[in-house]
């Protein structure tokens, strides 16, 4: 029988970058349209970033024809375009292995690859990182080229031009791309734009400008600096360029970043070039050679596994509201009856649910980009002049703005109020996204008030809490994914702070959980109850302030107390442990154990197998409360 011929039969050839470097530019664009094929038929089988690598396609090839990697180090910024990387280098038998248990991580990491110089998973770190690598290069006399790769959206954040404005004063040779697909600063690209990119970024243009200069120095310090005006104001003009020429960068661009023919020939001349800094701007479109990514690139930005041919997602039936729409019609509801509430988000208006309330209230929505800092300390600002802000950041991101919140919000005492979303693990996107350590990085800051909703319902009592509370920051920290399904009240009514409750009366063991793990606490006890052993279930609904009554009435009536969280040690069970050793209920032959993420990084696996490996599912559960007592747990917690 004839075999098949492959589809894909020059990225066959391709396993390391090395064996594309032998390629024609001709041959370049051929490789550059199966590795779009092939990473939409990847990305079709295990979902993740599908928008961002498809708009690289020409640029990965491009580079990793261009540059010796990895001896020439190449950084992804955040790394959600890096799939296309990963397949050039040496990944692509792993790729279908993406974001599952064991697998391929969705982002850059150094212990998956010596083509993965740095890890990310957070933007805008490449250019800091970038000039690290540089510099040291520099001071052990090497000659490798660095190479960071950063977006227009990641170029919003501070830091990324604290590292430029870095990089500029220090004058190590350095490659930044700009990667703009959204931005428009430039002129549309074309014939001419990309004439100018290849004049300018060669070495003719870049010795008459050094020549130039030295004569310049030479006149009066007023014709010197007016001649650096008028070439800077010109090629501002032409490129767009002034405002990096002002940071210190070399700048060269708009090119289309489709076009290999543009792409190539600027590339190499810029891995020639004997100079400091340099920004090469290069602009390209989200999905790009997929058409429904195209059309739709928010919705194809994080996909689910999907058709090729209709593009349509294969997600499964939701059988209750997501934690973060239930947060945002919730607060849509607070803002109808009270028009000081305002929101907060970070680039992440959909990730947020802040769309829907953006919807409805558009001129009290901000958007404030990459720029958590910005954030808090912007929401500080509206708290001052008596608005409710609710500043809505993923838990992992919140940790950007640490100082902000100590300084700019705790300290004042100003009523902040922030919703956490994507506390605890996250599944598929890994250790970089988990919102883990929210509650020990909250939980110790004074007149800091830190709620978690056991249930979407709780949910939306704490945002009708979070509105009334003004007596300083608080926040409420609620998981990815849907919730359990229970009934939602049309109104949410205001909880008395610090206050949990019991939902289950028993007397042996008490299990004390805050957050979601609740439901596995329930379970546990049932389990405890099949096995002799009386439990009581009670929800924390506070990590701060305690609810000092009900813990210590649990370590009275009971022989063994546990707490549960899918947060880091050193949170709510820390507090608990600290309040009875300080009550001495320790010294009362009180049993306690607290149950919490283990210290390690969780990688990207399904949920439900990560809170397993955490040891925080109903089976975990059962056998910490059994060896507290002493006994063993001889038989499997029942399906």
């Amino acid at each position: 029988m004839p075999s098949v011929p492959s589809v894909t039969p020059l990225l066959d050839r391709v396993h390391v970058p090395a064996d594309m470097r032998a390629l024609s530019d001709e041959e370049l664009r051929t490789l550059a349209d199966e590795l779009r094929q092939e990473t939409i038929s990847a990305v079709s089988v295990t979902g993740g970033h599908l928008g961002a690598g498809l708009g690289v396609i020409e640029l990965t090839v491009a580079l990793h024809h261009v540059f010796e990697t990895p001896k020439d180090r190449l950084i992804w910024d955040v790394g959600h375009q890096c799939y296309p990387h990963k397949i050039l280098t040496g990944r692509r038998d792993r790729i279908r292995t993406l974001r599952k248990g064991d697998g391929l991580s969705g982002f850059t990491r150094r212990a998956e690859s010596e083509y993965d110089p740095f890890g990310a998973g957070h933007s805008s770190t490449s250019i800091s990182a970038g000039l690290g690598m540089a510099v040291a290069r520099d001071l052990k006399g090497a000659d490798n080229h660095v190479v960071a790769v950063i977006g227009d959206g990641a170029m919003s954040a501070g830091m990324a031009y604290e590292a430029m404005n870095n990089a500029g004063h220090l004058g190590s040779r350095l490659v930044v791309i700009l990667n703009d697909n959204d931005m428009s600063i430039a002129p549309p690209t074309g014939a001419m734009s990309a004439y100018l990119a290849r004049l300018v970024s060669g070495r003719t243009y870049l010795s008459f400008r050094e020549i130039g200069r030295g004569l310049a120095k030479r006149l009066p310090k007023f014709v010197e600096r007016g001649a650096a005006r008028a070439e800077e104001y010109a090629r501002g003009l032409a490129m767009g360029g002034t405002l990096f020429e002002e940071l210190g960068f070399y700048y060269v661009g708009p090119i289309d970043g489709h076009n290999l023919e543009h792409l190539l020939p600027v590339l190499r001349n810029v891995r020639e070039a004997e100079h400091g800094p340099i920004l090469v701007h290069v602009v390209t479109k989200k999905g790009k050679g997929y058409g429904p990514a195209e059309e739709s690139d928010d919705k194809y930005h994080g996909v689910s596994a999907f058709d090729v041919v209709s593009g349509a997602q294969s997600k499964p039936k939701a059988n209750a509201p997501s934690y973060t729409k239930v947060f945002a019609e919730s607060l849509i509801r607070e803002a109808e009856d009270d028009d000081r509430v305002v929101a907060i988000t970070a680039a992440m208006p959909g990730g947020t649910g802040l769309d829907l309330f953006g919807h409805a209230f558009p001129s009290r929505t901000f958007d404030v980009g990459i720029a958590e800092q910005h954030a808090v300390t912007f929401a500080a600002g509206l708290a001052t002049e008596g608005l409710k802000p609710f500043c809505a950041i993923y838990s992992t991101f919140l940790q950007r703005a640490y100082d902000q919140v100590v300084h700019d919000v705790a300290i004042q005492k100003l009523p902040v109020r922030f919703a956490l979303d994507r506390a605890g693990l996250v599944g598929a996107d890994g250790a970089t996204h988990a919102g883990a350590y929210d509650l020990s990085y909250l939980g110790c800051l004074p007149d800091f008030v830190l709620m978690a909703p056991s249930d979407e319902a709780e949910l939306v009592h704490m945002v009708a809490t979070a509105a009334a509370y003004d007596e300083g920051p608080c926040a409420f920290r609620y998981p990815r994914g849907e919730g359990v399904g229970v009934e939602l009240p049309m109104r949410g009514r205001v909880l008395p702070v610090g206050r949990g409750r019991i939902l289950r009366e028993g007397t042996t063991v008490a299990l004390l959980s805050l957050g979601t793990r609740l439901g596995a606490a329930q379970e546990a006890a049932e389990e405890l109850a099949l096995k002799g052993v009386s439990a009581t279930v009670a929800d924390a609904r506070f990590a701060k302030p305690l609810d000092r009554a009900l813990i210590l009435s649990l370590a009275r009536e009971h022989e063994v107390l546990i707490t549960v969280e899918e947060a880091a040690a050193g949170g709510f069970g820390a507090s608990v442990l600290q309040l009875l050793a300080g009550e001495g209920a320790l010294d009362r032959g009180l049993k306690i154990r607290t149950l919490a993420l283990p210290d390690q990084f969780i990688e990207h696996d399904k949920p439900e197998r990560q809170v397993a490996q955490a040891g925080l599912d109903a089976r975990a559960i059962t056998a910490a409360a059994l060896a507290a007592l002493g006994r063993e747990a001889r038989t499997a917690l029942r399906a």
